[in-house]
């Protein structure tokens, strides 16, 4: 009954995810279009609140944009069925092309038709931040936020404890000014604080924590490695992931790039690698192609992970990256939202919204220039000119033309091919 109650809710958003590309500023639009314009679901109005909502989350805003969606119209119920609708067919394929890339090794074929999707993505994340700049930098307080992010995030970008820190003080900064929340707080919209959504986001992180830790002691005893400690190792990876990434996918790539490549190449204890440097990116670039929320991007890397012990492994590793990457999204969303009409009231909040943005654009700066080290540029090789030609050119096609994203990844493909 609750769900044929819903049906066309649901239907509509399967059909949305079959055709949400361009990434959150693409989502926005078709939001609009679909849920508001169309089956007025909701306002414009409300659909504005709840964007600046995300915006002030961490975790995957296209997602938890949605998940509000379903949330006002049903419940948690509906809000976890939309969920699992808007990112399954994303997970599929991004676990599809994990196997891909076993298939490829075991019949030791080329990676060369993937070559200029790593400078693909890299141009898409250039553009990004570009893109966010232009709507976030309105005075030069903000301008120097950003600069100041993105220069101390490059540095430290190994320490996980940098971005946190810099979204807190962002949000101070943005302070320093006379931006006020544009309506009266209503003291009779105040929703009920769902403390056991809050409760259960704690207490995962705390298990997985604690799970990842003792499988990397038994590691470092046993001195070898094996999937199950992996599986506890990665399922925090990807917890803390969903917690402490703003500014969606384009921050969550570089991030992820220094836990799964980098780092392993550092330990003591020599265990397979989680997959190379040129295979992430691969995978980072392809989750343009497809439709639906960019954190997919988690179910190739889960897959990849475990591609050295078989199809099962495998399997769980895909599933495994897509459940704890939005899990947090879900939870943390579920649980502000309620308080939120409980605390828009205060303008110093409102006006730390500025500032975190502010923050995830220097972030996003700081990605691009870090993920460009792993192309090895060196302008004197004919191949490092053609990633630099692929960056710029990708980032001109999105800012000036209105070449559909998938197009440009297909093309991409193609001069790999062809070159």
């Amino acid at each position: 009954m609750y769900f044929k109650k819903h049906f066309c809710f649901l239907k509509s958003v399967f059909l949305y995810t079959l055709t949400a590309f361009g990434g959150p500023q693409g989502h926005y639009g078709m939001l609009l279009r679909k849920f508001v314009h169309e089956r007025k679901d909701i306002t414009e109005e409300e659909l504005l609140e709840i964007n600046a909502v995300t915006n002030l989350l961490p975790g995957a805003s296209s997602t938890q944009t949605l998940v509000l969606l379903g949330y006002l119209k049903g419940g948690i119920s509906l809000a976890f069925l939309t969920l699992i609708i808007w990112i399954l067919p994303a997970c599929i394929l991004m676990s599809l092309f994990s196997f891909l890339f076993v298939y490829l090794d075991k019949n030791h074929l080329s990676y060369d038709f993937l070559k200029y999707i790593q400078p693909m993505a890299i141009g898409f994340i250039l553009y990004a931040a570009f893109k966010a700049c232009k709507l976030t930098v309105k005075r030069p307080l903000t301008l120097i936020v950003v600069i100041v992010a993105a220069v101390v995030c490059f540095l430290f970008f190994k320490n996980p404890i940098v971005v946190p820190i810099l979204i807190v003080l962002g949000g101070i900064c943005s302070n320093y000014g006379k931006r006020r929340i544009p309506n009266p707080f209503d003291s009779h919209s105040r929703k009920p604080i769902r403390w056991l959504n809050l409760s259960t986001f704690v207490a995962i992180f705390l298990v997985l924590a604690a799970l990842s830790g003792f499988s990397r002691i038994k590691q470092r005893n046993d001195g070898f490695p094996s999937p199950e400690y992996r599986i506890w190792n990665i399922s925090e990876n990807f917890y803390r992931f969903g917690s402490i990434v703003f500014g969606g996918g384009d921050v969550l790539v570089p991030l992820m790039y220094e836990q799964f490549v980098v780092k392993p190449q550092h330990r003591k204890v020599k265990e397979p690698e989680y997959m190379t440097g040129e295979q992430f990116l691969s995978g980072s670039g392809m989750v343009r192609a497809i439709p639906g929320p960019t954190f997919s991007v988690a179910s190739f890397h889960g897959g990849m992970a475990f591609r050295q012990w078989g199809t099962g492994w495998q399997v769980l590793g895909c599933i495994t990256g897509a459940l704890f990457i939005f899990l947090p999204s879900f939870l943390i969303v579920i649980f502000f939202y309620p308080i939120w009409n409980n605390l828009k009231k205060y303008a110093v909040l409102y006006r730390s919204i500025e500032g975190i943005n502010a923050v995830t654009v220097g972030i996003m700066f700081a990605s691009t220039i870090y993920l460009t080290k792993s192309l090895n540029l060196d302008l004197h090789h004919l191949q490092s000119f053609a990633n630099i030609v692929v960056v710029l050119s990708t980032y001109f096609l999105l800012n000036k033309t209105k070449i559909p994203a998938p197009v440009i990844v297909l093309v991409s493909l193609l001069l790999g091919f062809i070159f």
